[in-house]
């Protein structure tokens, strides 16, 4: 649908109270699933990125890479295998992940952030000792729990006007390397840089009391319902870890979370910027 110079103006008009709200405020994003291997999702979720931060508004962008990985390990012939929604990872799939998350992806989206006329750096969580962890377990290998995140080298990126860019691989005092859930570092992250919000994009249009039927969206959920949506399997699988890492980023002091569905085109920008907003809204109480 075509719109004429008017409708642009009016749009831009009625984001004005939203921009103000959230001008020189942080934001964190953590991005994955279909908007990561579709090209033109990609390009327009890195575009309202740069928006946003043209804007004043302070974004963080955390970032998995599941399919990017599932076809590396592929490609050498290993399967990919997750327990309770997160992957096993042994050593040689850990070296893997490292270079596919901090190498091949990072630099993929910082270098589509530029193209599209925003300032970015790409950041492991290794770098600075960013994000510190230890082993979860041993049945998955080198999946880390984090233990201590450092804020700052992402607060001195933000006060210089760049889009901090970061991957989900972790370290400990040995200098062992850990594969971290994206949800869970994004949380962590969130919380410790006193974000405004969290915003998951997933493949789900969010939370569901029936998860295969999208006219049940919650719109609104606050966190203490979500162990009943989990009893009930509404919430199941992968996205248990997504919601326990949502949970955590609330109890860390962060205002609010969107989950959003990362497979609608600017679906950040009608979160973010519109009296209508789209997906799942969790608040404290």
């Amino acid at each position: 649908m075509e719109i004429n110079n008017t409708q642009r103006a009016e749009i831009l008009t009625r984001a004005i109270p939203y921009i103000q709200k959230y001008s020189n405020k942080i934001v964190v994003v953590k991005y994955g699933g279909n908007a990561m291997i579709n090209e033109e999702l990609k390009t327009a979720v890195m575009g309202d990125l740069v928006l946003l931060s043209l804007v004043g508004i302070k974004v963080v962008l955390v970032h998995g890479g599941g399919p990017e990985i599932n076809e590396m390990l592929t490609k050498v012939g290993k399967k990919s295998e997750f327990i309770d929604g997160l992957r096993v990872t042994d050593e040689e799939t850990m070296n893997i992940v490292e270079m596919v998350l901090s190498g091949k992806v990072n630099k993929e989206l910082v270098s589509l952030i530029e193209v599209n006329g925003g300032k970015a750096i790409g950041l492991s969580g290794v770098d600075s000792s960013m994000i510190e962890a230890k082993k979860l377990d041993e049945v998955h290998g080198y999946v880390g729990e984090v233990t201590n995140v450092n804020v700052e080298p992402i607060l001195h990126l933000l006060e210089k006007g760049y889009i901090p860019v970061i991957s989900t691989v972790a370290c400990d005092k040995e200098g062992n390397t850990y594969n971290i859930n994206a949800d869970t570092a994004a949380a962590e992250i969130a919380g410790h840089l006193g974000a405004e919000c969290l915003i998951t994009m997933t493949d789900i249009c969010g939370i569901l009391t029936d998860k295969d039927d999208e006219s049940t969206l919650i719109s609104k959920l606050n966190v203490s319902e979500c162990p009943h949506l989990m009893r009930t399997g509404a919430i199941s699988g992968g996205m248990i870890p997504k919601m326990e890492s949502c949970i955590e980023a609330i109890r860390r002091g962060v205002d609010k979370v969107f989950v959003i569905d990362g497979r609608v085109p600017h679906s950040i920008l009608i979160e973010m910027l519109t009296d209508e907003g789209m997906g799942t809204m969790l608040v404290q109480g």
